[in-house]
């Protein structure tokens, strides 16, 4: 799968059902959105939920953002026609929830066309297979579904995620691998704007493109944890033109703040200075579809 050079620093899950968020989700300042046909909406629900769903991808009018549908599970009754019911002019990619290996990407591939699949990271299973999920042709990105993992696995939230640490750390190295995106968990408190800003800040040292979120007031957060601040960006620009004259010097490295820039250091310098050219107001990227 070609990699995706689209920021995901805030991905918004919204009810399908819902048609004022679906309305209201235009003008958000979110990278991406979720439209969720499964847990957020109720079993008598979402055969209307797919239609409505349905209707407002055709309208469109969502700019940049890219266009996300969890599907339910294609062991439900619901799960194929979700599957069929979305082409690549409505969506950009489906979600596939509860995958536990390949053969879950392969069930699906033959029912949504040509449009790339994402696959929920929340099960046991999931995350052993997560390399070969990850490297699977038709996967574009992972995330992570950190609430079903926790009661998965029985374990406790706890403020540093130490008990999910290794799940974590497993799917990101399964995506860097692959060359596709992943994507955080959610934080649940979404009223707690301080605690959620620990949260981003840790994923993204970890290494995450960005966040999941389960609220419009969460997305602010986000997109600023998870964009380059001034001075990594200052610091970057400074790397670069030291490392420029040192090699005009015939020098293979360069000093900056009493530390050595090499070759590698530039090609971080120039990724981040890439991440900021494309970060800018989140739904107006360059490169996503109406």
């Amino acid at each position: 799968m070609t990699q995706d050079h689209h920021p995901y620093r805030s991905v918004l899950y919204l009810p399908a059902s819902n048609t004022r968020a679906l309305a209201k989700a235009r003008s958000l300042p979110v990278d991406a959105i979720i439209f969720d046909l499964e847990d957020a909406v109720a079993p008598e629900q979402k055969d209307g939920a797919r239609e409505t769903l349905v209707g407002a991808l055709s309208e469109g009018g969502y700019g940049a953002r890219r266009r996300l549908v969890r599907i339910n599970a294609l062991d439900t009754i619901w799960g194929e026609a979700d599957a069929r019911a979305f082409s690549a002019g409505l969506a950009d990619a489906v979600v596939l929830p509860k995958v536990g290996g390949p053969a879950d990407v392969d069930a699906a591939g033959g029912l949504v066309g040509d449009l790339p699949l994402w696959a929920m990271m929340e099960t046991a299973a999931g995350v052993l297979n997560a390399a070969g999920i990850a490297a699977h042709e038709r996967i574009a990105g992972l995330v992570m579904g950190t609430n079903d993992l926790a009661r998965e696995l029985n374990s406790r939230a706890v403020p540093d995620r130490a008990p999910l640490m290794t799940a974590l750390q497993t799917c990101l190295l399964a995506a860097r691998a692959a060359g596709v995106v992943c994507v955080d968990g959610v934080f649940n408190a979404f009223r707690d704007d301080d605690g959620l800003m620990r949260e981003c800040v840790h994923a993204r040292d970890m290494g995450f493109d960005g966040k999941t979120l389960i609220h419009p007031a969460q997305i602010a957060t986000a997109n600023a944890a998870f964009s380059p601040s001034e001075s990594e960006i200052d610091l970057a620009r400074r790397q670069i033109a030291a490392f420029e004259e040192a090699r005009a010097r015939g020098q293979g490295v360069a000093v900056v703040d009493g530390q050595i820039v090499e070759n590698l250091h530039v090609d971080t310098a120039r990724a981040t200075l890439a991440r900021a050219a494309g970060h800018g107001p989140a739904g107006k990227a360059d490169g996503g579809t109406s």
